[in-house]
């Protein structure tokens, strides 16, 4: 999946799956057989998905463990992923020393009609803003893309002074219309905020580091709650899917 060997690994852009990557073979897995022939192939199997979001939590926990912290969950393609990555964050907490308190509020965005991208993100749902002031804010997102989603929700809650704000992202995507944001070199803005808690680092017009699950090629991917037109979200594994696939569940 990783690039050439012979160069340094860049842990900040997660699982690295190159261009030329072939996938797996649906052949050697299970999913649901309303699914057949709607699909090209396997890009990431259901486990690595798993082991990868375990690895992703305990990278938050090293972080920014001594901070209480606000989830908050960009829905609906990012349920799973944040799921299951606030059940490993609980599991650390619960085993260890080092106690966080979490909350969990939920966004919904639309930016996307069949395969392409709208544009302009659709906040079509979720709780109002102003409640993450001065609150330590952890996003979960599905997948970044062009990035302009992303940038247009930071946007929106910067006006309300967060404490601290991180991003988690299952995937990201090279694509040629990305406007350069990437989870991993987010830019802190500038804050007037009082000083955080001990281990707790407020805006200061730094790099803060965030997390990336995998980098994939420009690929319209579903599964794992990623879906097509509402599609797929039933699919443990994530998947490339095909023409085919995209006419059947065409709005």
């Amino acid at each position: 999946m990783a690039g050439s060997s012979e160069e340094a690994p860049d842990y900040g852009r997660g699982v690295v799956i190159t261009d030329d990557w072939p996938g797996y073979d649906l052949n050697l897995f299970t999913y649901p057989q309303h699914y057949y022939g709607d699909l090209e192939y396997v890009l990431i199997p259901h486990g690595i998905v798993v082991d990868r979001t375990e690895r992703l939590a305990k990278d938050i926990m090293k972080d920014i463990g001594n901070c209480d912290i606000m989830v908050l969950c960009v829905l609906k393609g990012g349920y799973k992923f944040c799921a299951d990555l606030v059940e490993h964050l609980k599991n650390i907490s619960r085993n260890s020393d080092r106690f966080i308190s979490m909350k969990v509020d939920f966004i919904r965005l639309k930016s996307y009609r069949n395969d392409q991208s709208m544009g302009e993100m659709q906040i079509i749902g979720g709780n109002d803003l102003s409640t993450l002031a001065g609150k330590n804010v952890l996003i979960v997102e599905d997948v970044v893309g062009t990035g302009r989603t992303m940038k247009a929700l930071l946007s929106s809650i910067e006006k309300y002074k967060p404490n601290m704000i991180k991003v988690a992202s299952l995937l990201v995507k090279r694509t040629p219309r990305s406007d350069g944001f990437r989870p991993d070199s987010l830019k802190a803005w500038p804050s007037e905020l009082a000083s955080p808690r001990p281990g707790c680092h407020a805006y200061g017009g730094d790099c803060i580091g965030h997390y990336v699950g995998f980098e994939i090629p420009n690929l319209f991917v579903v599964g794992y709650a990623l879906d097509y037109n509402e599609y797929f979200r039933d699919l443990n594994h994530i998947c490339v899917i095909n023409e085919h696939g995209k006419e059947k569940y065409r709005v």
